[in-house]
Protein backbone atom coordinates (compact mmCIF):
# COMPACT_ATOMS: atom_id res chain seq x y z
CA UNK A 1 0.00 0.00 0.00
CA UNK A 2 2.63 2.39 0.89
CA UNK A 3 4.45 1.77 -2.27
CA UNK A 4 1.11 2.10 -3.65
CA UNK A 5 0.97 5.72 -2.66
CA UNK A 6 4.55 6.88 -3.50
CA UNK A 7 3.60 6.20 -7.14
CA UNK A 8 0.41 7.29 -7.19
CA UNK A 9 2.17 10.62 -5.71
CA UNK A 10 4.48 10.53 -8.00
CA UNK A 11 2.01 10.54 -10.95
CA UNK A 12 -0.13 13.34 -9.72
CA UNK A 13 3.15 15.55 -8.70
CA UNK A 14 4.50 14.90 -12.60
CA UNK A 15 1.40 16.37 -14.04
CA UNK A 16 0.70 18.80 -11.13
CA UNK A 17 3.86 20.40 -12.67
CA UNK A 18 3.18 20.85 -16.16
CA UNK A 19 -0.41 22.31 -15.44
CA UNK A 20 1.68 24.93 -13.13
CA UNK A 21 4.40 25.82 -16.33
CA UNK A 22 1.36 25.80 -18.57
CA UNK A 23 -0.50 28.39 -16.38
CA UNK A 24 2.40 30.43 -15.60
CA UNK A 25 3.75 31.03 -19.01
CA UNK A 26 0.09 31.84 -19.66
CA UNK A 27 0.06 34.78 -16.97
CA UNK A 28 3.27 36.11 -18.54
CA UNK A 29 2.09 36.25 -21.62
CA UNK A 30 -1.28 38.06 -20.61
CA UNK A 31 0.11 40.21 -17.87
CA UNK A 32 3.51 40.90 -20.21
CA UNK A 33 5.50 39.92 -16.80
CA UNK A 34 9.02 38.62 -16.73
CA UNK A 35 9.24 34.93 -16.85
CA UNK A 36 11.71 34.99 -14.43
CA UNK A 37 9.04 36.96 -11.82
CA UNK A 38 6.64 34.25 -12.76
CA UNK A 39 8.99 31.56 -11.78
CA UNK A 40 10.16 33.55 -8.66
CA UNK A 41 5.95 34.13 -7.75
CA UNK A 42 3.14 32.04 -9.18
CA UNK A 43 5.66 28.89 -9.64
CA UNK A 44 7.59 28.85 -6.50
CA UNK A 45 4.45 29.46 -4.64
CA UNK A 46 2.27 26.82 -6.31
CA UNK A 47 5.48 24.50 -5.62
CA UNK A 48 6.06 25.77 -1.90
CA UNK A 49 2.33 24.55 -1.10
CA UNK A 50 3.15 21.08 -0.24
CA UNK A 51 5.69 22.42 2.67
CA UNK A 52 3.48 24.61 3.71
CA UNK A 53 0.67 22.40 4.52
CA UNK A 54 3.25 19.44 5.50
CA UNK A 55 4.59 22.08 8.43
CA UNK A 56 1.75 23.69 9.68
CA UNK A 57 -0.14 20.26 10.24
CA UNK A 58 3.39 18.87 12.05
CA UNK A 59 3.45 21.74 13.87
CA UNK A 60 -0.07 21.53 15.54
CA UNK A 61 0.26 18.26 16.03
CA UNK A 62 3.46 18.91 18.10
CA UNK A 63 6.35 17.78 15.83
CA UNK A 64 7.98 20.58 15.35
CA UNK A 65 11.03 19.05 14.40
CA UNK A 66 9.58 17.39 11.52
CA UNK A 67 8.04 20.75 10.46
CA UNK A 68 11.80 22.43 10.74
CA UNK A 69 13.66 19.75 8.73
CA UNK A 70 10.97 19.98 6.35
CA UNK A 71 11.93 23.23 5.36
CA UNK A 72 15.78 23.35 5.62
CA UNK A 73 16.23 19.51 3.47
CA UNK A 74 13.75 21.05 1.17
CA UNK A 75 15.95 24.41 0.61
CA UNK A 76 18.90 21.81 0.27
CA UNK A 77 17.47 19.30 -1.76
CA UNK A 78 16.33 22.30 -4.10
CA UNK A 79 19.26 23.76 -4.95
CA UNK A 80 21.43 20.53 -4.46
CA UNK A 81 19.25 17.75 -5.75
CA UNK A 82 16.78 19.35 -7.89
CA UNK A 83 18.95 22.06 -9.58
CA UNK A 84 21.37 19.46 -9.77
CA UNK A 85 19.41 16.94 -11.76
CA UNK A 86 18.37 19.83 -13.71
CA UNK A 87 21.98 20.90 -15.06
CA UNK A 88 22.78 17.03 -15.88
CA UNK A 89 20.18 17.67 -18.90
CA UNK A 90 21.46 20.56 -20.36
CA UNK A 91 23.68 23.94 -19.44
CA UNK A 92 22.01 26.65 -17.94
CA UNK A 93 22.06 30.46 -18.67
CA UNK A 94 21.57 32.54 -15.77
CA UNK A 95 19.70 36.46 -15.35
CA UNK A 96 21.58 39.01 -14.08
CA UNK A 97 18.80 39.77 -11.37
CA UNK A 98 20.28 36.24 -9.44
CA UNK A 99 23.17 38.17 -7.86
CA UNK A 100 21.38 41.43 -7.72
CA UNK A 101 18.23 40.90 -6.15
CA UNK A 102 17.47 36.75 -5.38
CA UNK A 103 19.97 35.38 -4.17
CA UNK A 104 21.14 38.17 -1.86
CA UNK A 105 17.18 38.02 -0.89
CA UNK A 106 17.48 34.07 -0.46
CA UNK A 107 20.93 34.33 2.02
CA UNK A 108 18.78 37.21 3.97
CA UNK A 109 16.17 35.36 4.62
CA UNK A 110 18.00 32.10 5.09
CA UNK A 111 20.36 33.92 7.79
CA UNK A 112 16.98 35.71 9.85
CA UNK A 113 16.24 31.92 10.06
CA UNK A 114 19.53 30.91 11.63
CA UNK A 115 19.71 33.66 13.46
CA UNK A 116 16.27 33.11 15.31
CA UNK A 117 16.67 29.59 16.06
CA UNK A 118 20.36 30.00 17.35
CA UNK A 119 19.13 32.99 19.63
CA UNK A 120 16.61 30.58 21.71
CA UNK A 121 15.93 27.54 20.38
CA UNK A 122 12.21 28.46 18.85
CA UNK A 123 10.72 30.92 16.15
CA UNK A 124 8.01 32.69 18.03
CA UNK A 125 4.72 34.88 16.71
CA UNK A 126 6.65 37.99 15.95
CA UNK A 127 9.46 36.42 14.19
CA UNK A 128 7.34 34.79 11.70
CA UNK A 129 5.18 38.60 11.19
CA UNK A 130 8.63 39.74 10.62
CA UNK A 131 9.36 37.19 8.46
CA UNK A 132 6.11 36.90 6.51
CA UNK A 133 6.53 40.93 6.20
CA UNK A 134 9.79 40.80 4.46
CA UNK A 135 8.41 38.46 1.87
CA UNK A 136 5.80 41.44 0.82
CA UNK A 137 8.12 43.54 0.65
CA UNK A 138 10.03 41.33 -1.49
CA UNK A 139 7.20 40.55 -3.86
CA UNK A 140 6.34 44.69 -4.08
CA UNK A 141 10.20 45.04 -4.90
CA UNK A 142 9.31 42.02 -7.54
CA UNK A 143 6.43 43.40 -9.13
CA UNK A 144 7.96 46.76 -9.68
CA UNK A 145 11.31 46.08 -11.09
CA UNK A 146 10.00 43.90 -13.54
CA UNK A 147 9.03 46.74 -15.37
CA UNK A 148 12.48 47.25 -15.87
CA UNK A 149 12.91 43.91 -17.33
CA UNK A 150 12.63 43.20 -20.98
CA UNK A 151 10.00 40.52 -21.81
CA UNK A 152 10.89 37.98 -24.07
CA UNK A 153 8.69 36.35 -26.34
CA UNK A 154 8.07 33.08 -25.49
CA UNK A 155 8.30 30.56 -28.54
CA UNK A 156 5.89 28.37 -29.59
CA UNK A 157 3.81 29.51 -27.01
CA UNK A 158 -0.09 29.97 -27.56
CA UNK A 159 -2.26 32.65 -25.35
CA UNK A 160 -4.74 30.66 -23.08
CA UNK A 161 -8.35 31.99 -22.28
CA UNK A 162 -8.96 33.34 -18.54
CA UNK A 163 -10.77 30.29 -17.84
CA UNK A 164 -8.03 27.81 -19.25
CA UNK A 165 -5.56 29.51 -17.53
CA UNK A 166 -7.50 29.72 -13.83
CA UNK A 167 -8.83 26.18 -14.64
CA UNK A 168 -4.30 24.89 -15.18
CA UNK A 169 -3.59 26.51 -12.26
CA UNK A 170 -6.38 25.01 -10.06
CA UNK A 171 -5.67 21.66 -11.58
CA UNK A 172 -2.06 22.28 -11.27
CA UNK A 173 -1.86 23.20 -7.71
CA UNK A 174 -4.80 21.05 -6.27
CA UNK A 175 -2.51 17.73 -8.70
CA UNK A 176 0.94 18.82 -6.63
CA UNK A 177 -1.37 19.00 -3.37
CA UNK A 178 -2.61 16.03 -3.63
CA UNK A 179 0.55 14.16 -5.31
CA UNK A 180 2.72 15.52 -1.99
CA UNK A 181 0.28 14.32 0.30
CA UNK A 182 0.10 10.78 -1.34
CA UNK A 183 3.99 10.32 -1.29
CA UNK A 184 4.40 11.49 2.20
CA UNK A 185 1.98 9.20 3.99
CA UNK A 186 3.87 6.24 2.39
CA UNK A 187 6.96 7.68 2.21
CA UNK A 188 7.04 8.43 6.14
CA UNK A 189 5.30 5.12 6.66
CA UNK A 190 8.18 3.32 5.61
CA UNK A 191 10.45 5.21 7.03
CA UNK A 192 8.85 5.47 10.56
CA UNK A 193 8.91 1.13 9.73
CA UNK A 194 12.77 1.92 10.42
CA UNK A 195 12.45 3.62 13.60
CA UNK A 196 14.27 7.29 12.62
CA UNK A 197 13.50 10.60 13.90
CA UNK A 198 11.45 13.14 13.16
CA UNK A 199 14.25 15.22 12.37
CA UNK A 200 15.56 12.65 9.63
CA UNK A 201 12.33 12.16 8.59
CA UNK A 202 11.51 15.59 8.05
CA UNK A 203 15.31 16.34 6.36
CA UNK A 204 15.45 13.30 3.90
CA UNK A 205 11.73 11.72 3.11
CA UNK A 206 9.57 14.39 3.66
CA UNK A 207 11.82 17.02 2.39
CA UNK A 208 12.76 15.34 -1.15
CA UNK A 209 8.98 14.39 -1.48
CA UNK A 210 7.94 18.02 -1.08
CA UNK A 211 10.69 18.96 -3.41
CA UNK A 212 9.64 16.79 -6.17
CA UNK A 213 7.19 19.41 -7.35
CA UNK A 214 10.01 21.89 -7.86
CA UNK A 215 11.48 19.04 -9.63
CA UNK A 216 9.19 18.05 -11.54
CA UNK A 217 8.49 21.87 -12.86
CA UNK A 218 11.80 22.56 -13.40
CA UNK A 219 12.33 19.57 -15.58
CA UNK A 220 9.69 20.21 -17.46
CA UNK A 221 10.73 23.89 -17.97
CA UNK A 222 14.23 22.97 -19.40
CA UNK A 223 12.34 20.47 -21.98
CA UNK A 224 10.62 23.27 -23.04
CA UNK A 225 13.34 25.89 -22.87
CA UNK A 226 12.40 27.63 -20.12
CA UNK A 227 14.88 27.81 -17.91
CA UNK A 228 14.32 31.22 -16.89
CA UNK A 229 11.34 29.79 -14.77
CA UNK A 230 13.25 27.09 -13.77
CA UNK A 231 16.10 28.71 -12.08
CA UNK A 232 13.98 31.36 -10.74
CA UNK A 233 11.56 28.51 -9.23
CA UNK A 234 14.07 26.96 -7.29
CA UNK A 235 15.43 30.13 -5.75
CA UNK A 236 11.67 31.47 -5.26
CA UNK A 237 11.25 28.19 -3.73
CA UNK A 238 14.09 28.16 -1.47
CA UNK A 239 12.56 32.24 -0.21
CA UNK A 240 9.07 30.98 0.02
CA UNK A 241 10.03 28.13 2.46
CA UNK A 242 11.19 30.26 5.12
CA UNK A 243 9.35 33.72 4.83
CA UNK A 244 5.55 32.14 3.76
CA UNK A 245 5.98 28.66 5.70
CA UNK A 246 7.70 29.39 8.33
CA UNK A 247 6.49 32.84 8.53
CA UNK A 248 2.78 31.40 8.61
CA UNK A 249 3.18 28.65 10.52
CA UNK A 250 5.01 30.43 13.04
CA UNK A 251 2.26 32.70 13.75
CA UNK A 252 -0.37 30.20 14.07
CA UNK A 253 1.49 28.27 16.34
CA UNK A 254 5.46 29.27 17.91
CA UNK A 255 8.10 26.21 16.43
CA UNK A 256 10.63 25.01 18.34
CA UNK A 257 13.59 22.75 18.34
CA UNK A 258 14.29 19.23 19.78
CA UNK A 259 17.12 18.28 17.62
CA UNK A 260 19.98 20.05 18.12
CA UNK A 261 21.48 18.57 14.77
CA UNK A 262 19.22 20.78 12.87
CA UNK A 263 20.92 23.59 14.40
CA UNK A 264 24.38 22.01 14.55
CA UNK A 265 24.41 20.63 11.23
CA UNK A 266 21.63 20.62 8.79
CA UNK A 267 21.11 24.54 8.81
CA UNK A 268 25.02 24.92 8.14
CA UNK A 269 24.47 22.89 5.15
CA UNK A 270 21.61 24.83 3.95
CA UNK A 271 23.42 28.09 4.46
CA UNK A 272 26.83 26.89 2.96
CA UNK A 273 24.73 25.24 -0.41
CA UNK A 274 22.85 27.98 -1.09
CA UNK A 275 26.24 30.33 -1.29
CA UNK A 276 28.31 28.23 -2.71
CA UNK A 277 25.80 28.97 -5.99
CA UNK A 278 26.69 32.45 -6.59
CA UNK A 279 30.59 31.13 -7.21
CA UNK A 280 29.16 28.61 -9.66
CA UNK A 281 27.44 30.94 -11.43
CA UNK A 282 30.12 33.58 -12.21
CA UNK A 283 33.12 31.16 -12.34
CA UNK A 284 34.34 29.86 -14.33
CA UNK A 285 32.00 31.29 -17.14
CA UNK A 286 29.98 34.03 -16.09
CA UNK A 287 26.02 33.59 -15.76
CA UNK A 288 26.47 29.75 -16.78
CA UNK A 289 25.39 26.73 -15.10
CA UNK A 290 26.21 23.18 -16.57
CA UNK A 291 26.79 19.43 -16.47
CA UNK A 292 29.89 19.84 -13.92
CA UNK A 293 28.20 22.10 -11.69
CA UNK A 294 25.54 19.73 -11.50
CA UNK A 295 27.40 16.94 -10.98
CA UNK A 296 29.20 18.70 -7.76
CA UNK A 297 25.72 19.12 -6.27
CA UNK A 298 24.48 16.28 -6.37
CA UNK A 299 27.27 14.89 -4.97
CA UNK A 300 26.82 17.48 -2.23
CA UNK A 301 23.47 16.05 -1.92
CA UNK A 302 24.90 12.23 -1.42
CA UNK A 303 27.27 13.56 0.90
CA UNK A 304 24.58 15.33 3.10
CA UNK A 305 21.87 12.08 2.89
CA UNK A 306 24.90 9.92 4.13
CA UNK A 307 25.93 11.80 6.92
CA UNK A 308 22.23 12.68 8.03
CA UNK A 309 21.55 8.82 7.96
Amino acid sequence: MNFLLIIAGLFLLVFGGNWLLKSAIAISLKLNISKVVVGMTVVSFATSAPELIVSINAALNGASDLALGNVIGSNIANLALVLGITLLLGKMEVEKSFYKIDWPVMMVASALLFLFLANDNIILRHEGILLFTFLIVFLVYLLRAQKNIEVEELEGEVSLSGFKTTLFLLMGGLGLWAGSELLIKGATSLALDFGVTERVIGVTVVSIGTSIPELAASIIAVIKKEKAISLGNLIGSNIFNILAVIGITSIITPISLSDERLLTSDIYWMLGISFIILPMVLLPKKYTLNFKQGAILLLAYCIFIYLTL
